[in-house]
């Protein structure tokens, strides 16, 4: 599932080369970008305007931002970055790859848009969060990030105490089942085509955990479009008012191909490998935020950019060091020789 936001006021892309590039503006590429624009780099964002959070209608368990709506964090944090001489390009990357080396032998990289513009920058922090690929059943989707929920954490708060139906996509939906166990006393496992071992149904039965092993046809709604429960095979309607489902993630990837980032497959999904602090084994780029810890929520998302971010400063601090001791050591072989 991606939902575009409302378009926001976009920066031109910088002439020359800029220190670093972040693909994706979310909360791992803004606060990467932001820990390099306060320590003086050149830093140009481009961002698609589809982040993956954008149908919820606040983001929770976030200290200090409890309950501010997706769009405000993105907002203030564009705005930060702006701050300090950061840009925030409005675009789709359809493509990025090494190009050749500065005179000094520092690592160059193409970024290209769909418009057509481009930006060269010595580093890339790759950012572009993840997709949810939901079952599918008809009407699933349209509740998603609202009756349809994936997060204990994130949404759990807000649907206590309601009659909950966890959608089974796989063994990670039974330890989803007792997350929110803990925040309803009616709750109802639908296995959906999955497995269920015994055990499981014992410690289900032993929580109140009703099991229904008839597959779900469609999502039913109410006269006023709210989620009302799900149809199964047999006809029966299985009265709910949310549903929680462990959804695919799927790492967004596309136009990255060039970078040659090496992939990891993940319990519930596939995002890309990354050491401490996001680098990868491609010499120049690094990782953050969902892209890579396919279940991490907003502030870990931001804690690891700005970790990435950090990293990437540390690197650049180097090789600025590095092109400055072989500048002086050219200068003094041509005064030699003079």
């Amino acid at each position: 599932m991606a939902v575009t936001t409302p378009p926001y006021a976009s920066d031109a892309p910088a002439e020359g080369t800029v220190d670093a590039v972040v693909i994706g503006g979310g909360a791992a590429g803004l606060n990467g970008a932001l820990i390099l624009a306060r320590s003086r780099r050149s830093v140009v964002v481009i961002d698609s305007g589809s982040p993956r959070n954008a149908p919820a209608e606040a983001v929770h368990g976030l200290l200090a931002l409890d309950g501010t709506p997706p769009s405000e964090i993105l907002r203030r944090g564009r705005e930060q970055v702006r701050q300090y001489g950061g840009r925030v390009v409005h675009g789709k990357v359809v493509s990025a790859e090494p190009a050749s080396p500065s005179a000094d032998g520092d690592l160059r990289f193409t970024i290209a848009l769909a418009d057509g513009r481009s930006v060269t920058a010595r580093r890339i922090l790759v950012a572009t969060g993840l997709t949810d690929v939901l079952p599918q059943v008809p009407g699933l989707a349209e509740h998603w990030g609202h009756s349809v929920v994936h997060c204990p954490y994130c949404h759990g708060w807000e649907v206590r105490d309601e009659p909950i139906g966890i959608l089974a996509t796989g063994p990670a939906s039974i330890g989803h089942a007792y997350l929110f166990r803990q925040l309803t006393e009616d709750l109802t496992y639908f296995t959906h085509g999955t497995d269920l071992d015994e055990d499981s149904r014992a410690r289900f039965a032993a929580r109140g955990i009703r099991v229904i092993d008839t597959p779900v046809t469609e999502v039913v709604d109410d006269a006023r479009g709210a989620l009302a429960g799900v149809r199964l095979a047999d006809g029966q309607v299985v009265a709910r008012r949310v549903l929680a489902v462990a959804a695919q993630l799927q790492a967004r990837t596309h136009g990255l191909e060039g970078l040659g980032l090496p992939v990891q497959d993940l319990p519930k999904g596939r995002g890309f490998a990354s050491g401490p602090d996001g680098a990868t084994e491609v010499p120049g780029v690094w990782v953050a935020g969902n892209v890579t810890d396919l279940v991490a929520q907003v502030g870990a998302s931001a804690a690891a950019g700005a970790l990435a971010g950090a990293d990437i400063n540390k690197m650049l601090a180097i090789a600025d060091t590095d092109a400055a001791l072989q500048g002086i050591a050219e200068g003094s072989r041509q005064g030699a020789t003079a």
